[in-house]
């Protein structure tokens, strides 16, 4: 099973294309029973996601494996002190969670990684997996540069990056199948662009109007192929080989019933006039400076 659950939405209102904010607690548990029920084992959490490790906590998580995330340090400098506090701050994450051990933790913002004293906190994770206390350690990026710089330098066995059917960088500049050759293992996030790619080009919020262009080649190829924007973005990232899991955030049990039957199927070539390398739109962090 590619796909996976990622449960920002249980902790804050998270989305641009959501309607219902902050699922409740008793809905949440909804989702992960169904999530066991079809076979996804992978959740995707942080500590920077409000509530979250609490509420998926009080569940019955010993089916699933949790990977989670470190904070942001604000330091220009990496030292022990830093070590220090996401060594507390995992502590923390384990009891919310109701963990022994989890199986992986990733570094939130991969730039922490590049500062100046950043072993400290690789020795700090390498700790916990010979503790027995995760068993993957990586990194969560964005760009093609942090990736192969944190790869010039440290062993990582798992990353999450964005991908989705409008962005191809990290395919077309082949650093999938340098992370693949290396071991590390590779999850996607953001397949739905936070909901954009689901919606149709009337109901884009004006900022968006400089890209309407795509939504039109986009909603054309749809109708074309007789394939919703629901199927063809997951299909598209599961058909990639060199991904390992496909992270998909809910609001309710119907939408998980949704993605996990839109799933199922197959997905004609993407034309080339679809792909964008815009940051502006394919990184969420630019849309508030539109």
């Amino acid at each position: 099973m590619k796909l996976a659950l990622g449960t920002v939405q249980f902790g804050i209102d998270y989305g641009v294309n959501s309607l219902s904010g902050q699922v409740q607690p008793n809905e949440v548990s909804n989702i992960l029973n169904y999530a066991f029920e079809i076979g996804i084992n992978t959740l995707d959490t942080a500590p920077s996601y409000g509530d979250c490790e609490q509420i998926i906590g009080n569940n019955n998580l010993l089916n699933f494996s949790i990977v989670t995330k470190t904070r942001n340090y604000e330091s220009f400098l990496i030292t022990a002190d830093e070590a220090k506090l996401m060594r507390n701050d995992f502590e923390k994450s384990l009891i919310k969670l109701n963990k022994k051990s989890i199986y992986g933790l990733l570094i939130h913002n991969t730039d922490d990684l590049l500062k100046k004293g950043s072993d400290h906190l690789i020795n700090q994770m390498e700790s916990f997996k010979q503790n027995g206390l995760i068993q993957k350690i990586g990194i969560s990026a964005y760009t093609e540069s942090q990736i192969q710089a944190v790869i010039d330098r440290f062993e990582i066995d798992l990353i999450q990056i964005p991908f989705n059917i409008f962005d191809r960088r990290l395919t077309d500049s082949g650093i999938l199948k340098k992370l693949q050759s290396k071991g590390i293992e590779i999850h996607v996030r953001s397949i739905f662009l936070q909901g954009l790619l689901l919606m149709m080009p009337s109901k884009l919020p004006r900022k968006f109007n400089k890209w309407a262009y795509l939504w039109d080649i986009w909603q054309e190829w749809l109708v074309e192929n007789n394939i919703t924007a629901l199927e063809a973005t997951i299909r598209h990232a599961i058909s990639i080989p060199e991904i390992s899991k496909v992270i998909v955030g809910v609001d309710s049990k119907s939408q998980l019933e949704q993605i996990f039957q839109a799933s199922n199927g197959v997905i004609s070539q993407i034309p080339e006039e679809l792909f964008t390398d815009d940051p502006k739109i394919l990184n969420p962090s630019n849309w508030t400076k539109l």
